[in-house]
C-alpha cells in the first residue's frame, strides 16, 4: 500500500503497525502454516519477524540491480534534496513535488532471479564470501575451532569472557578468539549431561545439528514465548526428536516477547552457562556481529552444602535462580535445582534481566533499567569528573520513544544509565552526551549479507516518522577493531566511557534493544514499572575484577596479544562512535531501497 509522510512515498511491506513501546524485532510474528498452506517456500521453516521474512525472500529471489539512468524527461539531480540519493526513503519538506519521489522507486527494472551471485564487494571483502544457503554456511562453521585454541580462550586467554562470534568473509586473524555455536556445544566444553536453551527465534532442526553427534539425544529443553499458531508449528519442528521438550514462557502483557538467549549446560564435570545474542538459526551465526558471555565450568558443591554456598561475590546465582524462579514454571525446577548444586562463586559479572510485570517497592529495582540503575549505585566507582563521562547504547532494533526526548530516553532511562553519580551536585541532563549506535542504510548495503542484513535490523517507517528527534543521536557502525564493520550488528551494549573514549566505567551485553517494552517504563508517578518481555543480560563492573581506579581502558586490536588482559576490555566496535552525516539515513525495513545495488548487486523491495 502507497503511503505518503515527512519521508515522501513509500510502500509498506507489511499492514502490521507498529506498537506504542515494543522494538519491531519484539512484535509477536504471524503463523508460518498458512504461508505453507499457500505454498510459499520462500518462507523460513521456523517462527520469525516480517523483516526476516522478507529479508528470506530477497535472498531466496534478489532483485537485481539494473541502472537504467535518468529518463531525459526526468528533472535535473540539482532538484533532488542532499541526502536523498540511494536512502529509500528522505527528509523531504511538504512543498517538494511527491510525484518525483515516486518516481525514483519505479526508475529501476526489477528482475527477479533465482540465484544471488556476487556482483560488487568493499574493497576489504575476501573472495570466500561467495556461498550461499544456511547448509552452505553451516558447512563453512562446521567443525568446531582447534581444540587448544578453544581451550586457552576458555582458561585465563579471555579473563573478561567476553567473546563475539566467528564471520565468515573477513579476514581470519579477526576470527581468532571467536566463536561458532559448535564450539560452545562442543565436548571440549564438558561431557554433556542435558541442556536448556532459552531464546526468540528458533529453528530446531538447525538447532539439533549443532550439537555434537553424540550429545544430540541428551535431554533438551527449549524454553520460548511462543502462541496459538506459531507454539503449534514450533512443537512440529520437535516432533522427530523424542529429547526435546518446552517450556512455554508467560507473556499476559500485551506484545511482550521471550527475547532472552541463554544456555544451560550440564555435565558430568560441572555447570556452564551462556549469555549471549544470538536467535537459534543459522543466519545469526553466520555474518552478524554478535556477543557471548560463558561462564567458567561451574563444579559441583559437596553434598549437604547450605543454601547460600557457591554464591559469588556478584550474587550472581542468586540473580539467575531468582530470574528462573519468575518464569513460574515447574519445567524450570530442575535447573533452578542444578544451579543450586553448583558452586558459582567464581562468576565476576552481574546479571541484569528483565521479566513481564508491574513492580512496586523494592521489586521495581530487580529488573530492567531500575536494576540496572541499583547495581551502578551500589558498584560502579565514582571517577574525576564523570559528569562528563558520555552514554554509547548500541542495539538492532528500536522502540517508540514518544515525542520528544522528555518522554523516557532522556528521563527515566537516563537516569538509570547515569546512576553511577552519587553525589549531591545535578547533573545537566544536555551535558551528558549519548551515542546511539544503529546502522546506516550504507552500512547494511556493503555489509558482507548486502541488504537482506536489514532483515535482522527492523526499525519500521511507521516507528520512525514519530520520532524524528531520536535521530540526531544516531551514530554509524563501525568496527574496524575487531574487523567487522561490515558484518551487521545484532549485539547489543550499553557503556560509559570516558571523554577521551579510553576508559570505561561500565559494559554491559545484553538482548535488550532500545525500547521501553525491554527495559521498563514507570507507571503511577514512578511508583510503578512495567515490563512487557524477558530479556537477560551481563554487566562488567571494574571493581569485580579487583580494580579499584574504577575503569577499565579500552583494548586496541580485538585480536591482538595484550599484556593488561584484566585491565583492558574488548570493545567490539569502534570508538567514539561517527555520527550520521547529513546523508545518512538509519536503516529502515519495510520500504524499498532501489537506488544504489548491495554487495551482492541486488536492490531491497520487502514487499
Amino acid at each position: 500500500m502507497l503511503q505518503e509522510g515527512a519521508h515522501g512515498k513509500w510502500t509498506v511491506s507489511s499492514s502490521d503497525e507498529s506498537t506504542e513501546e515494543v522494538s519491531d524485532n519484539e512484535k509477536p510474528s504471524t503463523s508460518l502454516l498458512s504461508h505453507a498452506a499457500q505454498g510459499k517456500t520462500s518462507a523460513p521453516q521456523y517462527s520469525c519477524s516480517e523483516a526476516r521474512k522478507a529479508a528470506h525472500k530477497r535472498k531466496a529471489s534478489p532483485l537485481k540491480f539494473i541502472d537504467k539512468g535518468f529518463p531525459t524527461e526526468a528533472r535535473p539531480a540539482e532538484k533532488q534534496r542532499p541526502g536523498q540519493e540511494g536512502s529509500g526513503w528522505c527528509l523531504s519538506s511538504s512543498d517538494e513535488e511527491p510525484e518525483d519521489q515516486e518516481k525514483q522507486v519505479h526508475k529501476v527494472t526489477v528482475k527477479e532471479e533465482k540465484n544471488n551471485v556476487p556482483k560488487e564487494h568493499p574493497p576489504d571483502f575476501h573472495q570466500n564470501n561467495k556461498l550461499t544457503g544456511n547448509r552452505k554456511a553451516e558447512e563453512w562453521c562446521g567443525a568446531p575451532s582447534e581444540g587448544q585454541d578453544t581451550w586457552d580462550l576458555l582458561n585465563g586467554g579471555n579473563p573478561f569472557r567476553f567473546f563475539l562470534t566467528k564471520v565468515r568473509g573477513i579476514e581470519q586473524s579477526y576470527n581468532s578468539g571467536a566463536l561458532h555455536i559448535k564450539d560452545i556445544l562442543s565436548p571440549l566444553f564438558g561431557t554433556l549431561v542435558s541442556s536448556a536453551q532459552f531464546n526468540y527465534c528458533i529453528d530446531v532442526e538447525w538447532l539439533v545439528r549443532q550439537y555434537p553427534q553424540e550429545f544430540r539425544k541428551k535431554p533438551l529443553l527449549i524454553v520460548h514465548g511462543e502462541k496459538r499458531e506459531s507454539k503449534a508449528e514450533l512443537l512440529a519442528q520437535a516432533r522427530p526428536y523424542e529429547n526435546i521438550n518446552f517450556c512455554q514462557a508467560k507473556l499476559d502483557i500485551a506484545f511482550g516477547t521471550h527475547h532472552t538467549k541463554m544456555m544451560l549446560l550440564l555435565y558430568e564435570e560441572g555447570l556452564r552457562v551462556v549469555i549471549h545474542t544470538s536467535n537459534l538459526i543459522s543466519e545469526d551465526w553466520h555474518q552478524k556481529t554478535q556477543g557471548i558471555w560463558i561462564s567458567p565450568l561451574y563444579p559441583r558443591l559437596p553434598q549437604g552444602a547450605t543454601g547460600s554456598a557457591g554464591e559469588s561475590e556478584t550474587n550472581f546465582k542468586s540473580d539467575l535462580i531468582s530470574y528462573l524462579a519468575a518464569y513460574n514454571s515447574p519445567t524450570l525446577k530442575e535447573w533452578i535445582d542444578n544451579i543450586q548444586e553448583h558452586d558459582l562463586s567464581e562468576t565476576r559479572v552481574y546479571l541484569l534481566g528483565s521479566t513481564p510485570g508491574r513492580y512496586q517497592g523494592i521489586d521495581k529495582e530487580k529488573w530492567g533499567h531500575l536494576r540496572l540503575r541499583k547495581l551502578l549505585r551500589e558498584g560502579a566507582s565514582l571517577v574525576a569528573a564523570r559528569e562528563s563521562w558520555p552514554v554509547v547504547g548500541q542495539f538492532s532494533s528500536i522502540g517508540s520513544m514518544g515525542a520528544d526526548e522528555s518522554k523516557w530516553l532522556c528521563s527515566e532511562f537516563q537516569d538509570s544509565l547515569l546512576a553511577a553519580h552519587t553525589s549531591g551536585t545535578s547533573i545537566l541532563k544536555c551535558a551528558v552526551p549519548i551515542h546511539l549506535v544503529y546502522p546506516t542504510v550504507d552500512n547494511v548495503r556493503q555489509s558482507l549479507e548486502g541488504y537482506p542484513a536489514g532483515g535482522s535490523l527492523p526499525y519500521s517507517i511507521q516507528t520512525a516518522q514519530k520520532q524524528l528527534w531520536l535521530h540526531s543521536y544516531f551514530h554509524k557502525w563501525s568496527a574496524e577493531v575487531s574487523g567487522r564493520s561490515h558484518a551487521m550488528p545484532h549485539i547489543k551494549t550499553y557503556m560509559r566511557p570516558s571523554p577521551d573514549f579510553q576508559k570505561i566505567a561500565w559494559f554491559l551485553v545484553t538482548s535488550a534493544n532500545l525500547s521501553k517494552a525491554a527495559w521498563g517504563a514507570l507507571e503511577k508517578n514512578g511508583t510503578q514499572l512495567m515490563i512487557r518481555s524477558y530479556e537477560l543480560g551481563v554487566l562488567f563492573l571494574p571493581s569485580a575484577f579487583g580494580l579499584d581506579k574504577g575503569y577499565f581502558h579500552v583494548k586496541g586490536k580485538l585480536h591482538s596479544e595484550s599484556k593488561d588482559l584484566v585491565t583492558s576490555f574488548p570493545v567490539p566496535y569502534d570508538l567514539p562512535p561517527e555520527q550520521y552525516g547529513s546523508k545518512d539515513r538509519p536503516w529502515i525495513w519495510n520500504i524499498p531501497y532501489t537506488d544504489a545495488p548491495d554487495t551482492h548487486g541486488n536492490m531491497w523491495v520487502p514487499s
